[in-house]
């Protein structure tokens, strides 16, 4: 097994590398220096997601997100991007279940240029009514294509069956139906009451050093404040399921059938998050996708793809198992896949397995950090579950601990064969 000496552990983000502070209203900065770097990245986000959005109108938040580029009260959308392009720069931004967040690059000497451009679309964005229906247009068509896609809506459908009436069972991309009523008004009111300075993360990587950010930050966002923002809140946890769960989505005119299947999982600061990586690694994804996608692709040839994930969020989670199958091969698949986790669980892994997979674990988390944007993003992860300055640094020592019982064990807790929703998308199987 790989095992990193001190001076990898101290490359990596951490105690002392890592500049944390809370700005007078609220905002939380973290951001690294890197004085060989010509470009910085900015990653960020706030309490505002699909979590809030009313059922008949799912899809407000992101709705929101997207429309923050289409205008400011200083600049069109022409400007926007125009500004944009001068500085070689990009920005983005995108709402999901708890949040909306944003993220771009852009040369060291344009941060505060840049920072001016962030904060008018997070302060000032205007939302134009000609913008807002293009963008309608736009969210529309994607919907029309995620609904003939067939990993898409059994991923859908999966979703709404493991975590049954919580707020994780629906897309924060709303339906045709719900996005027809939303208002321009309605993205103003989102922003009115969830965009602010209250719950707002950033993270700076690059070449510009912690001081110079945090004024820049201050210039532009110090000063903001929200009195009518609302709080964030929990949506708790979904109920338990008890019962296997199977469901066709009809399709037709495909020739492949998507297969999602699994159990109900943990949240992203579960103590069993560690064990259940290594796990599912050799499950489902280590070279060619693990067991099962040996088992079920390269053996029996039953999936043009086989493998397996986890989704570990703030409230809840699922451990899910995907194939992409011929449609007469449905059934087959899912009894196989079914027999390698039942095998998983009485056996664990062997020896050779686990050995591998830490190292693979290891030794790919220095290579994830070695851009601005791969810090970015650990930064951002270590303040949203709240996992500790120093994560990063105890992540080798935490993956080289496990063992194969716990693995086996974490296994047995979470997948339930005989007790899973299974769903599959595309046409209906011969006969």
């Amino acid at each position: 097994m790989i095992a990193m000496n001190q001076r990898m552990i101290e490359h990596l983000p951490g105690e002392g590398d890592i500049q944390r502070s809370v700005l007078d209203n609220g905002i939380v900065l973290l951001s690294r220096y890197h004085p060989h770097s010509p470009s910085i990245v900015v990653n960020g986000f706030l309490s505002s997601g699909s979590l809030y959005d009313p059922p008949e109108k799912l899809g407000r938040a992101n709705f929101t997100a997207l429309g923050i580029m289409r205008g400011t009260q200083k600049k069109n959308f022409s400007q926007i991007y125009e500004s944009l392009e001068y500085m070689g720069a990009s920005l983005m931004f995108g709402g999901s279940v708890h949040s909306t967040s944003f993220g771009g690059r852009a040369l060291a000497e344009d941060l505060p240029s840049f920072f001016e451009l962030l904060a008018e679309g997070l302060r000032e964005p205007t939302f134009p009514t000609e913008q807002i229906e293009r963008l309608r247009a736009l969210i529309m068509a994607s919907l029309a294509i995620r609904a003939q896609d067939t990993s898409s809506m059994a991923s859908m459908a999966f979703d709404k069956h493991i975590y049954a009436d919580h707020p994780y069972a629906s897309p924060e991309d709303g339906f045709v139906e719900t996005i027809k009523q939303i208002t321009r008004d309605d993205l103003a009111e989102t922003h009115a009451k969830y965009f602010g300075p209250q719950g707002l993360v950033l993270a700076v990587t690059g070449g510009v050093d912690a001081d110079a950010v945090k004024k820049v930050v201050e210039d532009t966002l110090g000063d903001w404040i929200n009195t009518a923002q609302e709080p964030d809140s929990d949506p708790g946890s979904p109920v338990e399921m008890i019962q296997e769960i199977r469901e066709h989505i009809n399709i037709p005119g495909k020739s492949q059938t998507d297969i999602v299947m699994g159990n109900q999982g943990f949240t992203r600061t579960s103590e069993d998050f560690f064990a259940a990586t290594l796990a599912n690694n050799i499950l489902g994804q280590f070279g060619m996708m693990g067991r099962i996608g040996y088992s079920v692709r390269e053996k029996a040839g039953l999936a043009y793809y086989a493998s397996s994930g986890l989704n570990a969020s703030k409230s809840a989670g699922a451990w899910e198992i995907s194939a992409g199958v011929n449609p007469n091969n449905v059934e087959k698949a899912i009894d196989l896949i079914k027999k390698e986790v039942q095998k998983f669980i009485a056996e664990g892994p062997s020896d050779q397995e686990l050995e591998e997979s830490q190292a693979n674990y290891i030794g790919r988390l220095p290579l994830s950090m070695e851009s601005n944007q791969g810090v970015a993003a650990a930064l951002i992860n270590i303040e949203r579950f709240e996992l500790g300055i120093n994560y990063y640094r105890d992540y080798p020592a935490k993956i080289a601990s496990i063992t194969k019982e716990a693995a086996q064990q974490v296994a047995a807790k979470y997948l339930k064969p005989q007790n899973m929703a299974i769903i599959s998308a595309g046409v209906k199987a011969e006969g």
